[in-house]
């Protein structure tokens, strides 16, 4: 077994800390939001851990998600569950994008998807702290994330998706061990389902940034990136955005390690990115709110980032702002052309939510955001292979003349 998962280890928590409020939560006690109704985030004592853990020794270690174990929640390594959460790749695209754009290919995740960063460390906590069952909405990856990991420590999980979400994903939860229901709605439709399932105390509430480790887990991101760029970061980031959590914990993560020493005071450029059909932070950030109303008739291919409300709407659009970064929307034409193109010119299969930040990029790119030099990373969320193809209909018939100079 990964030493990192069987090690002693300090852990460095302190306390949570009310998103809005600032209102201080005792640690190792189970929590849904603050009083305020925003997300907890988990603060750490990062004077201490900055004498226990020098950046060398932490590089020496193995390359998965536990060697960050320190700046992760997770008291006790008995708590911990893994499926083999890889250091994910930094894959460059230059045909469809240019010598300088990297794609961070979390596809190659247990489940296939970043989901798998956030759900390890929620189902790890929600073991610690004794919940034996979780609901949770979903629009497909989050899902079959959660279903394999809660069940591989025995948690029961009932998750509520759109009838429309994908039949991979849907199949997927199930063969998983989770209990799956589709829902006449979206996923914030779902979601009211769970909150009022968990108000009657049928089931802990898993949603998005309603439990304060999703975050911690998906921070692991900018972590990563640090380290893989040695310790400094790339100019800008496009990030798909639908719940946000991996854009607010990667911010998180960069104040983290500047306030340890290991990088600088400098920060890429954020760029949420949505589609054109479900846009609620772009037009939130376009009018100067500090909160997203929700997004009616939301529809897009990129389902992952089709989410009309976000309960995190202000931190992420608090990290965009301070970046000086933007949130760019994308139409599904533009979407769908970007996945063929890096699959044809750069042999990298993106999901269409990944698809959706190659498109805003050459949007950024065009309206002058962003310029050819600027070093930028993509994130494509989930493996392609999971989404519906162009059909390949041609045919041979090996008892016939085969003319070679047609093939």
């Amino acid at each position: 077994m990964n030493e990192n998962l069987t090690a002693d280890r300090a852990t460095f928590v302190t306390y949570l800390e009310c998103s809005l409020s600032g209102e201080l939560y005792e640690a190792d006690q189970l929590h849904n939001l603050s009083r305020a109704g925003r997300p907890l985030l988990v603060r750490y004592d990062l004077d201490a851990l900055r004498g226990a853990l020098p950046r060398d020794t932490l590089a020496a270690r193995p390359t998965d998600l536990w060697r960050w174990r320190e700046l992760l929640p997770v008291r006790h390594t008995r708590n911990i569950v893994s499926l083999g959460e890889i250091e994910t790749p930094l894959i460059p695209i230059t045909a469809s994008a240019g010598p300088n754009v990297w794609v961070k290919d979390e596809g190659r995740l247990p489940t296939g998807s970043f989901k798998a960063r956030g759900l390890v460390m929620a189902v790890a906590m929600a073991r610690e702290l004794g919940v034996t069952r979780i609901a949770m909405p979903t629009n497909g990856n989050a899902g079959a994330a959660l279903a394999a990991y809660a069940t591989r420590v025995g948690i029961e999980t009932i998750v509520f998706c759109p009838e429309d979400t994908p039949e991979v994903n849907v199949r997927e939860i199930a063969a998983q061990g989770a209990k799956v229901w589709r829902v006449n709605g979206l996923i914030d439709d779902c979601g009211a389902i769970v909150g009022k399932g968990a108000a009657e105390g049928r089931w802990f509430d898993f949603s998005t940034l309603k439990e304060p480790y999703r975050i911690e887990g998906k921070k692991t991101m900018g972590l990563e990136l640090a380290a893989q760029l040695g310790w400094r970061l790339p100019r800008a980031i496009f990030y798909p955005t639908g719940g946000g959590t991996g854009l607010i914990g990667m911010w998180k993560a960069f104040d983290e390690l500047e306030r340890l020493g290991w990088i600088g005071a400098e920060r890429p450029r954020m760029f949420a990115v949505q589609a054109a059909g479900c846009a609620p932070i772009v037009r939130a950030f376009e009018a100067g709110e500090e909160h997203a109303e929700r997004w009616e008739d939301a529809h897009t291919v990129a389902a992952g980032i089709r989410v009309p409300r976000a309960v995190g709407d202000f931190l992420i659009l608090r990290a965009v702002r301070e970046s000086g970064g933007r949130a760019l929307a994308v139409g599904d034409p533009a979407i769908l052309k970007a996945v063929d193109e890096c699959a044809r010119k750069d042999g990298l299969l993106l999901c269409p939510e990944g698809g959706a930040t190659l498109a805003a990029y050459r949007q950024a790119l065009r309206d002058g955001l962003v310029d050819e030099d600027d070093e930028v990373v993509l994130f494509n969320c989930a493996t392609g292979l999971k989404y519906p193809m162009p059909p390949a209909e041609q045919r041979l018939d090996r008892h016939g003349t085969i003319d070679f100079d047609a093939l």
